[in-house]
């Protein structure tokens, strides 16, 4: 049995992430993948996602100006799309395996504990002094009779052949991005929303108008109503609900969450604590058994399941290991966002969470020439601020949601006053950082 100093299970952003940086200690360090090298983000999450949202975007931003100085529309080949998406992705786990085996030792296959410090590997073991967990989520099954004949996120971004119709199953932010990617290139598509709304933990009043949006765009959406049975018939595909209703499709994608990979890592071999929401952490992300630790999707703590937070929870173990550093794990400001069209994206406390000791406005911003030339209507932002009138939080909905929320982040994260602003900051004229100062108390 060989023994490493590091032993990280799991190759994606928070794995990559700490393995670039352990590399460079001479320390002895062994990384373990049974899927694909990378993990989910650059092979069939965020990566891939936002590479298909360029031509999505850009066809429905046509569609809007038609008749405002555009005469013909941009049409989406779904097809020829996913052949380009292909040829630049296809190879990214094969280049990313290879890039390890330059860093460190590479065992192939899912670990599994054999006792707290032990691993086996495709029944090799393998002992760690200390041991990461990142092996992350994957997407969630609906237990249901015919659960076999739905897809899953990963099926939709290496669709090779756009489907006539597609029910989706769940309202999440996966869903709803990929429902845009596929009614955008001519899909008809409906959704299942088993409670009354869409984006639970974005702001209520801009996931209701983003409903609103996608219905326009021709979704069809089904509140209250969750799938009981999917069966083949005639060529298609049936979906029965609680409702008692069926709808007959093309294509079934079951977009009912997702779930942390710890099934096949045998936890309780290692005496370690773990529930349905992952694996507990403490400040320091260590689990309760000393020297195992775990990073990024795999925890349970309510923190959004990205990537940035992933690599940054991957720096703080790197300077706990190899600098001395003691201090609790510190999480600085996070911005989210739903890439559909519009976007939503939101930063800080969400005006649903703001009590009566906050202040709330709404900003419209169709009326700048920026928002006026994309004909972007709709285009909202709310600002939250707090009792001495510091910007404590911001929500968006709009075509540049994410790039404009984006600017507030820093705001937000830096307690940035407008006499901060206005003395450090000159950005580019027009666009919505010229216009934050504006947006911050005096």
């Amino acid at each position: 049995m060989k023994n490493y100093d590091y032993i990280i299970l799991g190759t994606g952003p928070a794995g990559y992430r700490l393995a670039q940086l352990l590399a460079n200690t001479g320390k002895s360090l062994l990384a373990v993948e049974g899927g694909l090298f990378g993990g989910t983000c650059p092979n069939v999450g965020c990566e891939p996602k936002i590479f298909l949202s360029g031509a999505v975007h850009t066809a429905r931003a046509s569609q809007q100006l038609v008749g405002r100085g555009i005469a013909q529309p941009a049409q989406l080949d779904w097809d020829q799309l996913m052949v380009t998406k292909k040829a630049r992705f296809d190879s990214w786990p094969a280049e990313t395996k290879a890039i390890y085996e330059k860093m460190c030792d590479v065992a192939v296959g899912y670990g599994q504990f054999v006792d707290s410090h032990t691993i086996e590997v495709a029944g090799h073991r393998y002992h760690g002094d200390k041991i990461i967990i990142a092996t992350g989520h994957r997407p969630h099954r609906l237990a249901i009779p015919g659960s076999q004949y739905g897809h899953d996120s990963s099926d939709v971004l290496s669709l090779a052949h756009r489907p006539d119709q597609a029910v989706f199953i769940g309202g999440g932010y996966v869903g709803i991005e990929l429902a845009t990617f596929l009614a955008a290139a001519g899909t008809k598509v409906e959704i299942l929303i088993r409670s009354d709304r869409i984006l639970r933990g974005f702001y209520a009043k801009y996931a209701q108008a983003m409903v609103d949006a996608m219905e326009q765009q021709g979704v069809k959406f089904h509140f209250h109503t969750s799938a009981t049975k999917i069966e083949p018939h005639e060529g298609k595909y049936l979906v029965t609900t609680n409702q008692g209703t069926q709808l007959a499709t093309d294509y079934v994608v079951d977009a009912s969450g997702r779930v942390p990979n710890t099934e096949k890592l045998d936890l309780p071999a290692a005496g370690i604590t773990f529930s349905k929401h992952g694996i507990d952490v403490d400040d320091h992300l260590q689990t309760n058994v000393p020297g195992v630790y775990a990073i990024g999707d795999i925890t349970s703590q309510k923190l959004p399941k990205l990537t940035p937070v992933a690599e940054l929870e991957a720096n703080y173990l790197y300077h706990q290991f190899e600098k001395g550093a003691t201090a609790p794990v510190h999480y600085p400001t996070i911005g989210t966002a739903v890439f559909a069209f519009p976007e939503i994206a939101q930063v800080g406390i969400s005006p649903d969470q703001a009590g009566d000791e906050y202040h709330i406005e709404e900003r419209n911003l169709s009326g700048g020439s920026l928002y006026a030339g994309l004909n972007e209507q709709e285009a909202k932002l709310t600002l939250v601020y707090d009792s001495t009138d510091h910007l404590v939080g911001a929500s968006e909905i709009g075509a540049s949601a994410a790039d404009d929320i984006n600017n507030l982040v820093p705001v937000i994260g830096l307690k940035i006053s407008r006499t901060d602003w206005e003395r450090h900051v000159l950005p580019i004229y027009p666009a919505l950082a010229d216009k934050v100062a504006g947006l911050l108390k005096k």
